[in-house]
C-alpha cells in the first residue's frame, strides 16, 4: 500500500506541475499575441478615409418601360418619331 500511495502522490505532483507550466506558457503566448496585435493595429489603419463609393443608380425595368411606351404609342400620345427616340434611350440605359 505505501508504494501505491507514493505512486499516486508522485503522479499528482507531476500532473499539477505540468498543468501549472502549461497554463503559464499559454498565458505568456496570449500576452505576446495581444501585444503584437496592438502594435500592428495602428499600422493597418489608413491615415485618411477613402471617399465613399458613389451610389449606383436604381436598376431600370426596361421591359416594363418599353411596354408602357408601346401603350402610349397605341393610344396616340406619342408619334412614331417620339416612340423611336424614347425606345433608343431606354435600350441605351
Amino acid at each position: 500500500m505505501p508504494g501505491l500511495l507514493r505512486g499516486v502522490a508522485r503522479t499528482a505532483v507531476i500532473a499539477g506541475t505540468a498543468t501549472s507550466v502549461s497554463n503559464r506558457v499559454s498565458r505568456r503566448q496570449g500576452n505576446r499575441w495581444a501585444q503584437q496585435a496592438q502594435e500592428q493595429a495602428p499600422q493597418q489603419q489608413p491615415q485618411y478615409a477613402p471617399p465613399p463609393a458613389p451610389a449606383a443608380p436604381p436598376p431600370v425595368d426596361r421591359i416594363g418601360a418599353l411596354k408602357q411606351l408601346g401603350e402610349l404609342k397605341e393610344q396616340g400620345v406619342l408619334t412614331e418619331a417620339e416612340f423611336a427616340a424614347e425606345k433608343a434611350k431606354i435600350l441605351a440605359s
